[in-house]
């Protein structure tokens, strides 16, 4: 099992915070690659249920970068409370994962 690697994601409103959250975390190579897809969210903010387009952001990495990742998009995250959430990855294409370890620090 391939525990080492993961993938983060988080959520912002505009397209543009996306792309800056996302050249962010791989140019400071936090992450090897990040996705950008639109999404509609509904969730409970401040006593409402609210709805709205937003960019949901994957960040493929590793364990170990993760603290690291977390502290770059929080620095330039636009929201109050900035969703980040970590899956394992556990498993997947060995040349895929290596790619991985070689473009994270």
């Amino acid at each position: 099992m391939d525990t080492e690697f993961v993938v983060a994601m988080t959520t912002v409103d505009t397209e543009e915070a996306a792309d800056r959250l996302a050249t962010v975390a791989v140019e400071a190579r936090h992450a090897a690659c990040a996705q950008v897809l639109p999404i509609r969210s509904v969730y409970r903010w401040e006593g409402r249920v609210e709805q709205g387009e937003e960019r949901l952001l994957l960040f493929k990495t590793t364990a170990a970068a993760v603290g690291e990742l977390e502290a770059a998009l929080a620095a330039h995250h636009p929201y109050d409370v900035p969703e980040f959430v970590v899956v394992p990855v556990t498993t997947g294409s060995p040349d895929y994962l290596a790619w991985i370890a070689g473009s994270v620090r």
